[in-house]
């Protein structure tokens, strides 16, 4: 049988070391040894001896769905082989977070995890229950993170003297070490995006950086502003 199908690039190769790599730009591969975590309804293949089981997402635990509208619940993979998770053919990135290192992920693009990562559900400080809510997850210890993003991601450096304002409903992560507070525009949105009414943005002061998508539309279509 020929096509263009079983090019060299779409064959899945032994693995040669356990853990996470890209599998292509849309997905992720996780060659397990033990177990990792991973996004509900995120898995597309599996093969080996693994067992899938239901993390909770109440206080705390993930982002709570009742309260973002578009929340996280997680499963935890175990046992000995290997699993491919994506998610809406989204783009896939690997994040190495070493000690020390303390990173800032919104639920919706968190895909895969190591389980020796550590993570803590926070609510955006000065954001309230504006712009969705806005609770957040914090990934802190040595591992790799597997991160989902529409679009291919913007990261923007924010200096002392330079915040950054970015729209709720399109930022993905950033440093966690920076500060942040609820801003809000009127003519901001009714000049950028055509819109009525007072946007929202997030504020970020300090030194870092921060990551979005090429899009503020919320998960099924509908615009913020």
């Amino acid at each position: 049988m020929r096509s263009d199908l079983f090019a060299s690039e779409n064959m899945v190769r032994p693995a040669t070391a356990p853990g996470m790599s890209l599998q292509n730009p849309q997905s992720i591969r996780y060659v397990v040894d033990g177990e990792c975590y991973a996004r509900q309804g995120a898995m597309i293949a599996f093969r080996g001896d693994l067992r899938f089981e239901r993390k909770g997402q109440g206080v705390g635990n993930f982002l709570k769905r009742s309260v973002t509208g578009e929340g996280l619940a997680l499963m935890s993979v175990s046992g000995r082989g290997e699993a491919w998770f994506a998610h809406d053919s989204a783009n896939c990135f690997l994040v190495d977070i070493d000690p020390g290192d303390s990173l800032t992920v919104n639920g919706r693009n968190v895909l895969c995890f190591d389980a020796t990562l550590q993570y803590e559900v926070r609510m955006v400080k000065g954001a309230g229950m504006a712009g969705g809510g806005l609770f957040n997850s914090v990934f802190t210890g040595q591992g790799r993170l597997g991160v989902a993003c529409e679009g291919t991601p913007v990261v923007i450096p924010v200096s002392p003297d330079s915040p950054v304002f970015v729209d709720t409903d399109a930022v993905v992560g950033w440093s966690a070490r920076l500060n942040t507070s609820l801003h809000r525009s009127q003519s901001f949105g009714s000049m950028i995006r055509g819109g009525s009414g007072e946007a929202v943005q997030l504020r970020l002061d300090g030194e870092g950086f921060v990551i979005v998508r090429p899009s503020e539309s919320r998960p099924g279509g509908q615009s913020s502003g």
